[in-house]
């Protein structure tokens, strides 16, 4: 029998109301009698069907599915309508962010057919050797291979599968064998029954070529961008077994037919696909073959200077030259194995190391590493890194990171998922994920369902920070303060964005203080350290330890030795804030107001007799520095400096203050609001208080209220202020200058020589200098 092309168009399905009356229904049950509801757009063949379609909707050519039902006395029960066309434009079109997607598609599908062959050879006893997968590019036709020795399809399978949209083959097979007990097809891969049209995506025109083994014929099915319908007729290439899918490709997708680039999207997408995926490859191979003209050249200059010399030529060796040979063969790109698969048991660590440097092309071993099997409400399988070294471009903290890659099924899903599994502070933190049951959307590029992603998201949050606290435990502290020196600040951002993990993140943060010496302190060991009488965890904070060891606000607490956290980055300060307290005590800015140092009853009392000595003097200061400050104070806690300026407890710190002046975008308003009232501390033991507390009060000469401001203006220096008006500080600053210099006693100056030989031309009158009596420096 000849063989003849048989051409599938769509056609309408018609159902009833089964609750409809016999009397009304009894015709309409008749016409649609062997109807089936519909479950899915299907390519229906059959001149009878197109027949019927024909004389039921008249001359109406809009290819459209119609399912009309049958009328009750008052209602009326209809199915809904697909236009085919427009449906397979939004399958194409709309469902997929990318258009190398449809590689990981295709691929998906082949791998399927593949699993299927191998789990129907347990069954017949069939063979199942040497299951692969080939790609080839045709650049010059512009055209594209894809080829399995899978199970294959027959010609209901094309019409069942290929012709039907949104009915999966892979979907119904899992079922099948759901039914029996088995679960040999955890690995299959393919769910909606929509991938395959992802062809569309790059191709006008797919082509499959496809045989099953249980069926003598070959089929060819054939479709087109934008047609109705699809072909299938008995090909006249013969397979073994397998399918092979050719695309011819749009012009505007002619980049697929580059070998190199599919090879590479194989290795982003399908690296870890079960069976071994082959992609055509051209190679130039050198080698060394005999150059007979330089040979020849060798030994004849050997033999003339032979003759020359009247000896007998000696033995030329020949000479070599290299040549490059083409060589065109499939070689598998898939050659990086999925360890996550495996139990941690069973792997060794330089396994994990060439596996990270592989998947994420680091150069590094990873400081660390977790390989873990999450079970419960989703199940799924992970290996999370702590990198060897810091990023280039961690600068940008807010950039998205791309440092997680989903997987299902070993089929590579995206890494572009954002804040989504990982928070911001954590998105240093490399690795995959491998899930069988994600609630993905049919493109399989986004996560649907918010609760699971926050239950994964929990747990590789967990799983992360019990790498950093099993380091942080370690011995030698050196791979620690590595790891903190590269990425502490993301710690840090953690403490402030993190509350629930606050007290975990706290436990990780690291500190120079006043008795670390060279080496970083933590919280935990500050604890340690704390006087029995200390209530509260000091901290400072500066521009750097050298300028945090000098700071005057920390001058008595080390002399009481108490011990002060260095806080040198800018986002130190903002982290302790949001901790608030640490092991149940609280965080104090020794920089604030009031500061509680727990002193005795006596000491107490001594600071409120000091307090009330130098009662007039920080009342005429107040007098003088008015709204400057809120209140000048007697200090307990200054060694030699004067003074300092504190700021008000609940303001924002001078150092907080500096950090806030410099954001490109910050706003003044704001900024008032939150500066902090600013207190003077003064020293009562400091020669300059003493000498001006004999000068305060209503007659103090201009001289000591010049004082006072300089004051001011250097302690708002030494406490980390920014002098609003620096011209006025420095003349304050040239006017002592000039004062000391006492330029009021001026010198004789000697006249020049060429003026003493004029003589009654010019004159010169001598001056007795005044000497001050009274000088005010030495009050």
């Amino acid at each position: 029998m000849a063989a003849r092309a048989l051409s599938y168009t769509t056609a309408p399905k018609l159902t009833v109301n089964a609750r409809a009356p016999k009397s009304s229904t009894a015709q309409a049950v008749r016409v649609a009698k062997r109807a089936a509801p519909m479950k899915s757009v299907s390519f229906l063949s059959g001149a009878s069907t197109i027949a019927h379609k024909q004389s039921t909707l008249g001359k109406q050519t809009r290819q459209s599915l119609r399912v009309s039902a049958t009328a009750t006395a008052d209602e009326e029960t209809f199915k809904y309508q697909a236009e085919v066309s427009r449906l397979m434009d939004l399958i194409v079109n709309s469902l997929y962010s990318s258009k190398e997607i449809f590689l990981r598609e295709l691929v998906s599908n082949a791998s399927d057919a593949l699993d299927k062959h191998r789990f129907d050879s347990l069954t017949s006893g069939k063979s199942a050797d040497s299951l692969e997968i080939k790609i080839k590019a045709d650049e010059e036709g512009k055209s594209l291979t894809i080829e399995d020795n899978g199970i294959g399809m027959t010609k209901s399978d094309l019409v069942d599968t290929l012709g039907t949209i949104a009915n999966s083959g892979t979907s119904k097979f899992m079922e099948m064998l759901k039914e029996k007990g088995q679960d040999e097809g955890s690995n299959l891969i393919g769910q909606f029954g929509v991938g395959f049209y992802s062809a569309f995506l790059v191709a006008d025109t797919v082509t499959v070529i496809t045989k099953n083994e249980g069926d003598d014929t070959t089929w060819v099915w054939e479709s087109s961008q934008g047609a109705d319908g699809y072909t299938i007729k008995p090909s006249e290439e013969s397979l073994e077994r397998g399918t092979k899918i050719v695309l011819k490709l749009k012009e505007e997708a002619e980049e697929f037919g580059d070998n190199a680039k599919l090879e590479t999207l194989v290795k982003t997408y399908s690296e870890f696909v079960n069976f071994p995926i082959k992609v055509w490859k051209v190679r130039q191979d050198p080698e060394q073959v005999l150059d007979e003209e330089a040979t020849a050249r060798a030994k004849e200059d050997a033999k003339k200077k032979a003759e020359e010399e009247g000896k007998e030529p000696e033995e030329v060796e020949d000479v070599m030259k290299t040549i490059f040979n083409t060589v065109e063969e499939y070689a598998v790109a898939n050659d990086n194995k999925p360890l996550w698969v495996r139990s941690p048991r069973e792997v060794e660590e330089a396994e994990y190391a060439e596996f990270f440097k592989m998947t994420f092309k680091e150069f590094m071993d990873p400081a660390a590493h977790s390989h873990f099997v999450a079970e419960g409400d989703i199940e799924f399988r992970s290996i999370l890194y702590l990198p060897g070294m810091a990023p280039m471009d961690q600068q940008d903290f807010n950039a998205k990171s791309k440092n997680i890659k989903l997987f299902v099924k070993r089929v590579f899903i995206s890494d572009d998922f954002g804040e989504d599994l990982m928070p911001r502070y954590l998105q240093f933190v490399k690795g995959v994920v491998d899930s069988s049951d994600l609630p993905l959307n049919v493109s399989r590029e986004i996560l649907q369902e918010g609760r699971v992603v926050r239950i994964m998201r929990k747990r590789l949050v967990r799983k992360s920070l019990d790498m950093m606290k099993a380091m942080a435990k370690e011995e030698d502290k050196s791979a620690y303060n590595t790891f903190f020196e590269n990425f502490g600040r993301n710690i840090k951002v953690g403490v402030i964005e993190d509350q629930d993990n606050r007290k975990a993140l706290a436990s990780l943060l690291r500190f120079s203080t006043s008795q670390s010496g060279d080496t970083l302190a933590s919280l935990d060991e500050y604890v340690a350290r704390m006087k029995e009488d200390q209530k509260g965890i000091y901290f400072v904070s500066a521009t750097s330890k050298e300028a945090a060891e000098k700071s005057p606000f920390i001058e008595g607490l080390v002399k009481r030795g108490l011990e002060v956290v260095y806080l040198t980055e800018p986002i130190d300060e903002i982290a302790l804030t949001n901790l608030q307290e640490f092991d149940g005590k609280p965080l104090v800015d020794v920089s604030k107001d009031e500061l509680e140092l727990g002193t005795t009853d006596e000491e107490k009392k001594e600071a409120e007799e000091t307090e009330e000595e130098y009662k007039v003097l920080t009342e005429w200061m107040k007098e003088v520095l008015g709204e400057q400050v809120e209140k000048v104070v007697v200090s307990q806690r200054l060694g030699d400096s004067p003074c300092i300026l504190a700021t008000s407890k609940f303001g924002w710190s001078a150092n907080m203050e500096r950090i806030m002046r410099a954001q490109a975008m910050g706003d003044n308003k704001a900024m008032e609001y939150m500066k902090g009232r600013k207190v003077m501390e003064i020293n009562p033991s400091s020669p300059i208080i003493k000498a001006l507390r004999a000068q305060a009060g209503p007659a103090a000469s201009d001289m000591a209220t010049s004082q006072v401001q300089l004051m001011f203006d250097t302690a708002m220096l030494t406490s980390g202020f920014i002098i609003e008006n620096s011209s006025e500080f420095a003349e304050r600053i040239f006017s002592m200058m000039n004062m000391t210099a006492d330029a009021s006693a001026e010198a004789p100056k000697e006249a020049p020589k060429d003026e003493e030989s004029k003589g009654d031309e010019g004159s010169t009158e001598s001056v007795t200098p005044e000497i001050l009596s009274d000088d005010p420096w030495k009050k």
